[in-house]
């Protein structure tokens, strides 16, 4: 067992072995659910071998941008920490090569299509579980194996599609929209972190892994709150309302003089402060506003009031006011903007090292703080060394690179 280093010199970096130093994964996936999960295991300590197939994970070719080595910036954003491995899994010798990696790993996960991994000899139930008992597998897929979906390929706006989401984002004159960032990806990501360290805290029990069935077409699925309760209550489709939320009012963008804000107050009392702190404090006792269900369905008349009221307002000056009164406001930032926040720099959400800059862990523990370790690999940069690292030796090692097996570490 290899705790992860400490660095020092940068920003956001690990200052710790971190929360999860000791557990090691063995990382077979591509694109992005899978890597960002396993990015978040990363950051907290975990050693990562990412076993990349012989042309590399597709994603470090969706650019431009690119960096120095090649790389398309959405391969930047989801890899660091982890350790690049070129392996040929077509071949015998490569499944080989796996099984023994996974001789001392506690997770692996992989985003392969449902069957291939069976296909090659190493599905869970009938061998992975068997021969190591302790192992926690993660599979990444569109839809599961099973079922009338089953098998077949997800991608993030397909999904988005499929399960609703596009049709309750946008305005009802954009008609559905797919939302700006592959919201599914992500949060798949997210829920297979989830799943795998409850696997593991539950293998503290038991003594068993097990395996982990995670599917995109779920996790686009539970981001659909309140649209689906909205819907099982009332028997309504919910649609599109851009930025207005369904369920609140008022909780939506406005212009002022120098820029757009959003502003929410999610009860009657907030309301009242709030029509109060703008001068309009005869709003909190109107009939038509003075409860969320009336200001729901008097959203046009509340909105009209407001938006006079902000039009020769200085919104960043606003909302600062507003903030420091205690109500739910903020400015419209672009994401340079963003990026530049003195609150960002102090949350120490931008991280950098050895040139590579991007965005920090948001996971934020007071013993254990996580953080950026190392740059994201260059592709197979760690194929001799990660595998000298787990007991190949260097004439197997060369064995395994004459035959094909292994791929060596190149610049693009």
């Amino acid at each position: 067992m290899t705790d992860a280093v400490p660095m020092n010199e940068g920003r956001a970096l690990a200052t710790g072995p971190g929360a999860l130093s000791g557990l090691r994964v063995v990382d077979l996936t591509r694109v992005l659910g899978g890597p960002y999960c396993t990015m978040i295991l990363s950051d907290h300590g975990a050693e990562v071998i990412k076993l990349e197939p012989p042309q590399g994970d597709e994603v470090r070719d969706w650019g431009p941008p690119f960096n120095a080595d090649g790389d398309a910036s959405y391969f930047v954003g989801v890899n660091r920490n982890k350790k690049s491995v070129g392996l040929d899994l077509g071949k015998p010798e490569g499944r080989e090569v796996l099984l023994r990696l996974l001789e001392g790993a506690d997770v692996l996960i992989e985003n392969f299509k449902p069957g291939s991994m069976e296909k090659w000899g190493l599905g869970y139930e009938e061998v992975l579980s068997k021969r190591f008992p302790r192992l926690v597998h993660c599979r990444v897929s569109g839809f599961g194996a099973t079922g009338p979906l089953g098998g077949f390929p997800g991608y993030d706006a397909i999904v988005q599609a499929m399960v609703g989401l596009m049709s309750i984002n946008g305005t009802e004159n954009s008609g559905p929209t797919r939302l700006g960032t592959p919201i599914v990806d992500i949060a798949t990501g997210l829920y297979s972190a989830i799943a795998i360290l409850m696997a593991l805290h539950e293998r503290e029990r038991s003594g068993k892994g097990q395996y982990c069935d995670m599917t995109l077409h779920d996790c686009g699925m539970a981001l659909l709150h309140p649209h689906a309760a909205n819907f099982f209550l009332s028997g309504k489709r919910p649609v599109a309302t851009g930025n207005p939320h369904p369920n609140l009012a008022p909780y939506a963008k406005f212009k002022t003089k120098t820029c757009e804000i959003f502003v929410g107050c999610g009860n009657d009392p907030t309301f009242r402060k709030f029509a109060a702190f703008l001068g309009l404090g005869d709003l909190g006792s109107d009939p038509r506003f003075a409860t969320n269900g009336g200001r729901t369905t008097n959203r046009a008349a509340l909105t009209e009031i407001l938006e006079a009221r902000f039009a020769e307002e200085d919104g960043h000056d606003l909302c600062q006011r507003m903030l420091a009164a205690g109500l739910p406001a903020g400015p419209v930032l672009h994401v340079d903007e963003a990026m530049a926040q003195a609150h960002t720099a102090h949350r120490a959400m931008i991280t950098e090292k050895d040139g590579f800059v991007g965005l920090g862990t948001p996971i934020k523990l007071s013993r254990t703080p996580g953080g950026t370790r190392a740059a994201p690999p260059r592709f197979a940069e760690h194929t001799r060394s990660a595998l000298a690292e787990k007991g190949f030796s260097a004439e197997e090692i060369a064995k395994l690179e004459e035959a094909g097996v292994l791929v060596e570490a190149r610049r693009k």
